[in-house]
């Protein structure tokens, strides 16, 4: 029997066996989850500095995950094609969820970074496994319609994430925005036990452990000198020029080691494809850009516009909101529209909402900051719908886990580095401003900002220079943002014209 052949008799035995409309509602449990967690604990993170303190180490509550959750997902792609998509995701479930209750015990910020590193290592599996997933048990013609649905699941399911933790920081404690995530795994894995059967052959695999080696050390090296970077070293310094030295020489190894494995943790090949070259680097433009909008807007509108947690929390509702609208009607784009141009939509409404941040200021008010996530929803929604569709129909289905997996680890790539330079920004920004403005006052001083009752023992003159000290490094971070936006429609135009062609 031909492999296209056992491919297809393989997947009719698949679709026989496993219920999938039921499997699709574990599926968006698990991104449920995940986009709780992008946005409830964006949302806590000023009142947790208020409580745990070390606002220098701000940054690093988000790098911690994310460098996990990047330097994994690969992995998990591979253990998935061994052992089956339904154990891999089972045990990512699993290591997230004790995370998570780890997290909401932590009584200070290192320990918080501590828990929240074990979190993003068991969320490694959930989005590129459940995204596979859907890839596998739908065919081609299913696909560009049920990607945008579990697009679409990720949006809705976000838009209760910066209420619910908005709430409970303001009427419960922001212990509980971590264990959120126990029920919802719960049920997630009781579907995929019940409604998921597979047919896996089992291959001899040998899985590529000094690649993955390589790449958490360049990566964890990299990110390093970006969040201390300008703060505890000069660019300039031995220290800095050495780390950026030392992440460049396990790169190389990185990608020399992937040339010679049998079982690469990166395939480079599927890179030749040039619609998944662009889609790959495009999403890790994007994947900066959203961690820089998603990490630092609650505290730009609790300690400069002076809101409440419920508001600053639905400021980034509405990016949950425009999400899925964006993401719905990009199933239907994608059929009359093409892969190119749906996303050439998406990359011009990613420019204006950041030019909606780049203008914000304390009197432009939580509508106008809503605006600017919403419309980075909407663009977020059409390119990210497009790019996986794009590459799940490229390749076949013996490379579709990898594929959609090295997108994935793409953007949590972008979200690591996201987390590390633009928090790098905004402390070397706000560190100068004050040493100009007044060199009594820290970073560390920012964190009266975020507790009202503190802000209002401030004096009006040191309030006023640590606001505007906030704005103006928020700021630096947004035009950093800007840039990416400008950069990733850019790169979108060189997507193939062939893709223009309806799906």
């Amino acid at each position: 029997m031909s492999s296209s052949t056992e491919d297809i008799s393989k997947g009719k035995l698949q679709k026989r066996q496993t219920k999938k409309t039921l499997v699709l509602v574990a599926v968006m449990l698990a991104m449920f989850m995940g986009a709780i967690e992008a946005t409830i604990v964006s949302t806590a993170m000023p009142a947790i500095v208020a409580d745990l303190g070390g606002f220098k180490l701000y940054s690093w509550v988000f790098s911690a995950y994310l460098l996990m959750n990047s330097v994994t997902v690969l992995i998990y792609g591979k253990l998935s094609d061994l052992f089956g998509r339904k154990p891999i995701l089972t045990i990512g479930i699993i290591i997230f969820l004790i995370g998570s209750i780890l997290c909401g015990f932590a009584t200070s910020m290192k320990m918080l970074i501590c828990f929240r590193l074990i979190q993003g290592f068991g969320a490694g599996a959930v989005t590129p496994i459940a995204t596979t997933i859907i890839g596998d048990i739908y065919t081609s013609e299913e696909r560009a319609k049920v990607q945008g649905y579990l697009s679409s699941v990720w949006g809705i399911s976000a838009i209760t994430g910066p209420a619910v933790g908005g709430l409970l920081v303001q009427f419960v404690s922001w212990h509980y925005v971590f264990w959120i995530n126990i029920p919802l795994g719960i049920l997630s894995l009781a579907g995929l036990w019940l409604f998921l059967h597979e047919n896996v052959q089992r291959k001899k695999h040998e899985i590529d452990y000094l690649g993955a080696i390589l790449l958490t050390v360049a990566i964890s090296s990299l990110m390093f000198i970006l969040v201390e970077g300008g703060n505890h070293f000069a660019w300039g310094s031995w220290q800095s020029l050495s780390f950026f030295a030392f992440s460049a020489i396990t790169l190389l190894g990185f990608v020399l080691q992937e040339g010679r494995a049998s079982e690469p943790v990166m395939p480079f090949s599927i890179w030749k494809e040039r619609s998944i070259l662009i889609a790959n680097t495009t999403s890790l433009a994007t994947g900066i850009m959203l961690i820089g909008i998603s990490s630092f807007l609650p505290t730009f509108v609790q300690g400069v516009m002076e809101q409440t947690p419920i508001v600053a929390g639905f400021t980034l509702t509405s990016m949950s909101i425009g999400w899925p609208i964006a993401s719905t009607l990009a199933g239907r784009m994608l059929i009359s529209m093409g892969y190119r141009k749906t996303s050439i939509i998406g990359g011009v409404l990613l420019i204006i909402g950041s030019i909606t941040f780049v203008t914000m200021s304390a009197s432009s008010g939580p509508l106008w900051a809503a605006l600017g996530s919403f419309l980075v929803g909407l663009g977020m929604g059409l390119t990210s719908t497009a790019f996986i569709v794009s590459i799940q129909s490229t390749v076949g289905w013996e490379q579709r886990g990898i594929a959609t997996a090295s997108n994935m680890f793409m953007r949590n790539l972008g979200n690591t580095m996201g987390a590390a330079l633009m928090g790098g920004i905004l402390n070397n920004r706000l560190s100068l401003y004050l040493s100009q403005k007044d060199s009594s006052l820290s970073i560390e001083d920012v964190n009266r900002l975020l507790k009202p009752a503190e802000r209002e023992k401030l004096s009006e003159s040191v309030r006023g220079v640590l606001q505007n000290g906030l704005t103006f490094s928020l700021h630096s971070v947004y035009y950093a943002v800007l840039a990416l936006a400008i950069i990733s429609l850019l790169l979108i135009f060189f997507i193939p014209k062939k893709n223009d062609s309806s799906v």
